[in-house]
């Protein structure tokens, strides 16, 4: 039985995948998520459909605001709830948290607390920049927001320590203190950092003496978030740099892909530095009619060969197939064939190892795999496909004298743009996107649609167009949309590794 409690959880620096596996374990418990506006969106994913959330701005504590968050976590455990209280960086490190946790002890509720990941921590991680090392002094002194001290001799103190000083604030506060250290003696030669928007994406790091930093703080964004880091640490920065190296670093690359089938590409992308903009122009559902697919599934044993040319053909006919009286065992001595190595992975997760992958991933040869394993004639063949599927494999199959079957596994649906998602049209026309990917001809006709004809050709003229293969770019080809990038091998990771060779590429020759 679930205990009703309250977790307060710190979900780290930026970086969703940084949350502590505590941390996820509870956020997936909970009835209710209250989480910082900050908070990045793509943890939210992870609360169980069904949860409440409230996305809340941050307040200082003793307001009316304040208090009404407090009182709502203690109504909602008293109705039997668990609720997951989300803070970016650590919990405690929130000028708000104590308060809250006070608060719940007073009303007798149950709390716990899950540390986050600091980002006046990860901030120089993700920089390349080791807070200790030895010889480099043994203090390390970490400020927040706030000056807990302004007087003269604790200024001298702190700027007399030597070692490694971070600072994690707003710009303003920086300059501040950057200006007080050199002030009280800090050398203004001393090696120095600043990172901005550390640990995601768009994550800057400038590099400098202390002086050259505090001027650069000078012409900052004063309500920018950043980390001060100064300490003879920062030289290991030219060895230990890593997070910003990566090939795909600093690229935003839109990822059309329905959302529920984006993370492969989506982790794929990040794990070598891209920002990932999902942008789904497509969703994927069952047929309108069912029945000639449960009727397919029904005579699985009938046919010689049955053919899946997507991952979602596989998803959808084998989820009527277990629906239905059969299992698996209907497909034994049916020859499966799929179109690629990604289709055929997506069988074996059903304990089904397949028949025949074609050498191309592509109708064509598909159809050439096939002829190739035998005469067609007389054979039956199923294909479990799209609603808007390409004719060419049944047609070149029954050329063959094979009897084919077509089935409508799944429907392509257009999806329409939601105001809470990045607005592409926007981001396209102010240049702020490197590459736009395309893994299907629907997510082409659609992202056109969304755009508008015309419009869509003219904006993606001066950005990177990636399509995972010959018939996507054809299908662009239609919409006068030229492509760039098309990888040898028509999958995911083949997609990516051919936007990796466009970059690095151009940069050699550059």
């Amino acid at each position: 039985m679930r205990r009703p409690i309250v977790y307060l959880i710190g979900t780290g620096p930026g970086d969703p995948s940084l949350i502590t596996v505590r941390g996820l374990r509870c956020l997936m418990a909970a009835d209710l998520v209250l989480h910082d506006r900050r908070v990045d969106p793509r943890l939210l994913r992870y609360a169980r459909p069904d949860a409440e959330r409230i996305a809340i701005q941050a307040v200082a504590p003793h307001t009316t605001e304040h208090d009404a968050i407090c009182l709502l976590m203690v109504e909602k455990v008293r109705e039997g709830k668990v609720v997951a209280r989300l803070s970016v960086d650590d919990f405690f490190l929130s000028e708000s948290s104590g308060p809250e946790a006070l608060f719940l002890n007073s009303e007798k509720v149950a709390f716990e607390v899950v540390p986050g990941v600091p980002a006046a921590l990860a901030g120089p991680a993700y920089a390349g920049v080791p807070v200790r090392y030895p010889g480099a002094g043994d203090t390390i002194v970490i400020m927040g927001e706030r000056d807990p001290v302004a007087e003269h001799t604790a200024w001298s103190h702190l700027a007399g320590l030597g070692g490694t000083f971070i600072c994690h604030a707003g710009a303003e506060r920086l300059t501040e203190v950057a200006q007080l250290l050199l002030s009280y003696g800090r050398d203004p030669s001393e090696p120095a950092a600043l990172v901005f928007n550390g640990t995601l994406p768009h994550q800057q790091t400038f590099e400098g003496t202390l002086e050259q930093i505090r001027r650069r703080l000078e012409k900052s964004n004063g309500s920018d978030k950043g980390t001060l880091i100064v300490g003879h640490v920062v030289r290991f920065r030219e060895h230990l740099q890593w997070f910003d190296a990566r090939p795909l670093f600093g690229k935003r690359i839109v990822v059309t892909r329905p959302k529920d089938q984006a993370s492969e590409l989506v982790d794929l992308l990040e794990d070598l530095g891209a920002e990932a903009i999902e942008a789904p122009t497509i969703r994927i559902v069952p047929p309108d009619d069912l029945r000639p697919l449960d009727e397919a599934c029904a005579t699985a044993s009938s046919f010689d060969w049955i053919v899946f040319t997507s991952v979602n053909g596989v998803d959808n006919f084998m989820r009527r197939l277990l629906a239905g009286p059969s299992d698996v065992r209907a497909l034994k001595g049916v020859r499966l064939c799929a179109i690629g190595p990604a289709t055929a992975e997506r069988l074996q997760r059903h304990g089904i190892k397949v028949d025949l992958i074609p050498q191309e991933y592509r109708t064509e040869g598909v159809v050439a795999a096939l002829r190739e394993s035998g005469d067609l004639a007389g054979r039956r063949i199923l294909l479990a496909r799209a609603d808007i599927g390409r004719e060419v494999l049944a047609d070149e199959l029954r050329k063959s004298g094979a009897q084919v079957t077509e089935v409508v596994a799944y429907r392509n649906v257009p999806v329409e743009s939601q105001e809470d998602e990045p607005d592409i049209y926007r981001m396209l026309l102010d240049k702020q996107i490197d590459v736009v990917t395309f893994t299907s001809a629907s997510t082409v006709r659609n992202f056109v649609r969304i755009l508008g004809v015309e419009q869509a050709a003219d904006l993606l003229q001066s950005t990177a167009v990636a399509c995972i293969g010959p018939v996507t770019a054809e299908a662009a080809e239609l919409f006068n949309i030229r492509t760039t990038i098309l990888p040898e091998q028509y999958t995911v990771p083949g997609l990516v590794s051919a936007i990796v060779r466009h970059f690095t590429g151009a940069a050699a020759s550059g």
